[in-house]
């Protein structure tokens, strides 16, 4: 996190116990999916969110939590990239952005 633009000072005064917990239980439940789940969280019907929490020791519903937080940063994403090619296409883009 440190070495995020931004990243040290966001950390001041946080208790990194917790995101480090709250981020083991993400790759943990990660790990848990299959490699096709993994490329389309579409797959994870009920049956399948009930096994992948149970293997890595969280509820379905901290799951169901990471799998909302994960659609809507992709949805974010999306807009942003929407957003920077409109940008380009007016010959702006964001201010202190490189060319190449």
């Amino acid at each position: 996190m440190k070495m995020l633009p931004g990243g040290a000072e966001a950390m001041k005064g946080q208790d990194l116990s917790k995101q480090e917990r709250e981020f083991k239980h993400m790759e943990a439940m990660i790990c848990g999916m299959t490699i096709k789940e993994r490329r389309n969280p579409a797959l994870l019907n009920a049956k399948r969110r009930i096994r992948v929490a149970k293997g890595s020791g969280v509820t379905v519903t901290e799951l169901n939590t990471m799998m909302n937080k994960f659609s809507q940063m992709q949805q974010m994403m999306k807009k942003m990239g929407k957003f920077q090619k409109m940008m380009g296409k007016m010959g702006g883009g964001l201010p202190g952005m490189l060319r190449r």
